[in-house]
């Protein structure tokens, strides 16, 4: 079977990659995607950054063995350890979450106080403060990381009482510091999005960097993407361990079948 002309490739530790894979397919719904989703070593949050460059690393290569020409690094904690060394050796053009998400958070924050969730591994690196600092430095930054949101995603636990108290744990200590603005610093979050909306209200804006990624994604293939109808788009999944497992969620998620997903070794 040939590859499309032309396929972005989108890769994160699981589900939660499904968010910038979405908005991709709404925003820009004549482009081929390959996803995929290491679902063997979820999560990537608790692992160091050695292990997560290597991680990425091998995905990487994978997508690119499969045809695509430009790559989405869905997953925050890899942009966060691993998108600078991705870029300086790989030959396609590389785009992570979090400078697109800083960005947005920036322009959407009125009282400039910006509160950031996401994994252990992204917090602790600090790319996500680095990157609003850059952007304004006088952003007052409350984060913490939110482990038990990525197994509750990929369980696809997304709504109900046990999800709403623990995101009601997690977020309380951020409406008490009057953030008007929460980065969902973990592409597994926005399927929380609602659990954690009835927490914080409605008045703080949440910030999912998969549209912000889509309107960089857009702006590179401008030159490069040919005009083709929707329809001629191919979507295809690629998954590390439990295929009927992420295709159930997907299915969910995406709001349509997925006629196949298929296994792959990355190691």
């Amino acid at each position: 079977m040939s590859e499309p002309p032309f396929a972005v490739g989108v890769f994160d530790s699981g589900v939660g990659g499904l968010t910038v894979l979405k908005q991709l397919m709404v925003q820009i719904p004549s482009v081929s995607t390959v996803y995929l989703g290491d679902t063997a070593r979820v999560p990537y949050g608790t692992k160091s950054a050695d292990t997560v460059i290597r991680y990425a690393i091998a995905c990487a290569r994978l997508l690119i063995e499969r045809g695509v020409q430009l790559l989405v690094v869905a997953c925050n904690t890899a942009s966060a350890f691993a998108l600078d060394h991705l870029k300086k050796t790989l030959s396609i053009p590389v785009i992570g979450v979090i400078e697109p998400g800083a960005r947005a958070a920036v322009s959407a924050t009125q009282n400039g106080i910006i509160g950031i969730i996401g994994t252990a591994g992204t917090i602790r690196s600090g790319a996500y403060q680095d990157a609003i600092h850059a952007f304004r430095p006088s952003a007052e930054i409350i984060s913490r990381p939110c482990p038990l949101f990525v197994p509750l995603a990929e369980e696809g636990w997304i709504d109900g009482e046990i999800p709403r108290a623990i995101a009601k744990t997690y977020l309380d200590d951020f409406k008490d510091a009057g953030v008007d603005t929460l980065v969902l610093g973990c592409t597994h979050y926005p399927l929380l999005k609602s659990v954690i909306e009835s927490v914080m209200g409605k008045t703080v804006a949440l910030i999912d960097s998969a549209e912000a990624v889509t309107q960089v994604v857009s702006e590179i293939l401008t030159d490069r993407l040919p005009v083709r109808k929707r329809d001629a788009a191919r979507h295809r999944y690629l998954v590390t361990d439990a295929p009927d497992s992420f295709r159930e969620i997907s299915e969910r998620f995406l709001g349509h079948a997925i006629d196949e997903v298929d296994w792959v070794d990355v190691a």
